[in-house]
């Protein structure tokens, strides 16, 4: 080692002060960084029996938070600290919340969330407005027909009819389809509502969300009614979505999280998906995997847990869609070998992602502190407050979470309920 001439003493602890002081400062940034920046993974698993659990307790919540038989609608918005429903309601959520209902019910043999969901369609169904031979879910004041609703109360029906195959709604379902299509562009995507006192669409505003939604449903509509041509509208939508929404709408970092366009990808699997849609779907499964992996890094930074003061976690319904999202993107790659490879990295971000969503839900014994804990039971906060959305979307990813553990590839109830005004 070479060393200094007049002292014998090695250069490196000849270093002066101001080296070390700098060295010591880099290695505390790195250890911050670290900490901070690139915390360590959450990586604690739960068993699809308790995912199971936590679906039915939201299920539940669902139920419990439904207004009077006569009405249908759902609890919007809740605060908790004030045992306070703040006046507000969206058509759109009310029918994702009917359709992860029938979801839960169709799975559990739930015949109170059956009776719960049918008279959530019976709010829809007097909110619907006909015209040239379609009919279109509208919002609360009736003045503005939305894809998005639609597309959703579509899905609601569709999942109805998988858990009872019960054909009461089959003319409904077609109608409703009837205005996806006519709304669709001739690019594939869609107009995104229809002005009812004007008479016509709204051809100026766009939403990020709607295409995938109408994409979900008409490819439900397929598998529902084969031959009637609801596949070259859903196939015409995929190509849009993963070909050039994202360029349209402006999205910053791309793929957009679409977890409604994840499972309209899933459900058109058997029918052959091309290889613009693979690469959309690969692309996809990495933008939820990465947020997911940073949701889950959450808990160990140095700002992690309860009172984190750099972070805030994000709110059940935007984590639950990662999970809807990354659940039918599993199901896709049982289903296509072009996907196959990234089935265990899947899987992995699943296990963890599910588990930490399940573990946010508001078991009994934290519900028993708030003034109704019948309305805290089962549910997701954010902020203070819960939103429908956020059973909603917790509710259908950790219920299809619970498959991928599982292994089951099958999206449709193993058995059929039998509806007790049948």
């Amino acid at each position: 080692m070479a060393s200094d001439a007049a002292t014998d003493t090695p250069r490196w602890l000849g270093w002066p002060r101001r080296g070390w002081l700098g060295l010591g400062g880099w290695l505390l940034l790195l250890v911050v960084l670290r900490l901070v920046l690139v915390p360590a993974e959450s990586r604690e698993p739960a068993t699809a029996a308790e995912l199971r659990d936590a679906v039915s307790a939201a299920s539940e919540w669902m139920q419990r938070a439904q207004g009077a038989p006569e009405d249908g609608r759902y609890l919007y918005l809740y605060d908790p600290a004030r045992d306070a429903a703040l006046d507000d309601y969206n058509d759109v959520r009310h029918a994702g919340v009917t359709m992860a209902l029938y979801q839960a019910a169709g799975r559990d043999g739930d015949l109170e969330a059956l009776a719960a969901a049918d008279r959530a369609v019976e709010w829809m169904t007097a909110h619907l407005h006909r015209h040239d031979g379609w009919a279109a879910l509208t919002d609360v004041h009736g003045v503005r027909a939305k894809v998005g609703g639609t597309a959703l109360m579509v899905v609601a029906l569709a999942e109805r009819r998988l858990a009872t195959a019960d054909p009461r709604h089959d003319a409904l379902m077609r109608e409703l389809g009837a205005f996806l299509a006519a709304m669709q562009r001739p690019d594939g995507g869609f107009l995104v509502a229809w002005e009812i006192p004007a008479g016509e669409p709204d051809r100026v505003g766009t939403s990020r969300y709607y295409p995938g939604e109408a994409l979900w449903a008409l490819a439900l509509l397929h598998e529902a009614f084969p031959g009637e041509g609801w596949d070259e509208h859903a196939r015409a939508a995929s190509i849009f979505i993963t070909t050039r929404r994202d360029d349209v709408e402006g999205v910053r970092f791309q793929p957009l999280a679409d977890h409604w366009a994840a499972y309209g990808l899933a459900e058109m699997a058997e029918w052959g998906l091309s290889e613009p849609e693979i690469e959309y779907a690969r692309r996809l499964a990495g933008r939820f995997g990465f947020l997911i992996r940073v949701e889950s890094q959450r808990e160990h930074g140095l700002f992690g847990g309860p009172g984190r003061l750099l972070r805030s976690e994000v709110p059940a319904s935007a984590f639950g869609t990662w999970i809807e999202g990354m659940s039918a993107l599993w199901r896709l790659s049982t289903a296509d070998p072009r996907m196959a490879d990234l089935r265990p990295a899947i899987e992995a971000r699943l296990a963890i992602g599910a588990a930490l969503l399940m573990r946010r839900q508001i078991g009994a014994a934290e519900a028993g502190g708030y003034a109704n804990p019948e309305l805290v039971r089962g549910a997701w906060l954010s902020g203070g407050l819960t939103r429908m959305d956020d059973q909603q979307h917790a509710l259908s990813g950790l219920l299809y979470a619970s498959d991928a553990l599982e292994g089951r590839t099958n999206r449709s109830p193993d058995g059929l309920l039998t509806s007790p005004d049948r």
